[in-house]
């Protein structure tokens, strides 16, 4: 399994990221894949990460709310056409347990088993969803995955921007990929099984990191981030007990990551929320009313 990492800009936590990948699958190839970060920290650690993995910049430009994601998974699935999997993060995630090399094998061969599996979902759940995936997921024993049914509408059921996915089931299906979550949500629907939760997940989102949308850090973002006192906030990577006892519990239980993760000293009080604007209505509106600005300024300047 390959480990694609999508950087922009958070060169602290890229580190952060690498090295927990190293640490806990060790025999795993990684590949950075950056938006062109503009940032002078960013750009050393993306030169010290160069000197022992790939290391590629996006060739294209985007204003998307989400930056060039969707441009770079598109390069890393063509980075690594033949590979049996690839697994794709993002910068302000790590592993947080060791993994060895046949249990990535395993997870490589679960696209065997089941024709129309394209997309499992590597990540330990977020208490804020608990509720509706515990109604949702449907746990297949004879594959080792939970399935997700009916989670609602506009993402999520069939399709996730961080995921383990087969570039050679997704290039048979002549699958493209859309702009947006929900786009690509509706187009996996209509190819590929319901997206599959991994039964003992390895990584994790931090809590309560600075974000950007479009590439820009907008004025309700500042705010917020100030507000909530952002920051890197690692998680403790499980010891070999931990992770024993972890994989050898019964499948009713949910990877919650508040009930399995710890953070490493003093951070976020759990429940953990992911994102600057999370539950703050009002500072959304004010995000969406400035980016609406600026892309309008774009257009007419």
């Amino acid at each position: 399994m390959i480990f694609c990492v999508f950087s922009y800009n958070r060169g602290d936590f890229l580190k952060h990221c690498i090295e927990t990948i190293e640490r806990c699958a060790a025999s795993a190839e990684i590949a950075v894949f950056d938006d062109n970060s503009d940032d002078e920290n960013t750009r050393v650690v993306l030169a010290d990460i160069a000197g022992r993995h790939r290391v590629y910049y996006t060739q294209e430009s985007s204003t998307h709310k989400l930056g060039g994601l969707y441009g770079n998974i598109r390069a890393a699935v063509n980075a690594f056409p033949d590979a049996p999997a690839l697994c794709l993060l993002q910068d302000d995630m790590q592993m947080v347990r060791p993994v060895s090399a046949s249990e990535l094998a395993d997870i490589e061969a679960c696209f065997s088993h089941n024709s129309r599996l394209a997309f499992i979902h590597p990540c330990f759940i977020k208490t804020t969803t608990n509720k509706k995936y515990r109604r949702a997921l449907d746990y297949r024993e004879h594959e080792g995955l939970y399935f997700r049914q009916g989670m609602g509408h506009g993402a999520g059921n069939f399709f996730s921007a961080v995921s383990i996915l087969c570039p050679v089931r997704l290039r048979a299906a002549g699958w493209k990929f859309a702009t947006s979550e929900p786009a690509n949500d509706q187009r996996a629907s209509q190819l590929f099984d319901n997206l599959a939760q991994l039964r003992n997940p390895f990584a994790m989102w931090l809590p309560e990191v600075p974000a950007y949308r479009g590439k820009i850090k907008t004025l309700a973002l500042r705010l917020s981030e100030r507000a909530r006192g952002v920051g890197l906030y690692p998680f403790r990577v499980m010891s070999e007990e931990e992770n024993q006892r972890f994989i050898g519990r019964e499948a009713e239980v949910l990877p919650v990551a508040e009930d399995f993760l710890e953070l490493v000293g003093e951070g976020p009080a759990k429940p953990w929320e992911y994102y600057p604007l999370q539950n703050k209505p009002w500072l959304k509106r004010l995000n969406g009313l400035e980016l609406a600005a600026r892309r309008l300024w774009a257009r007419f300047s």
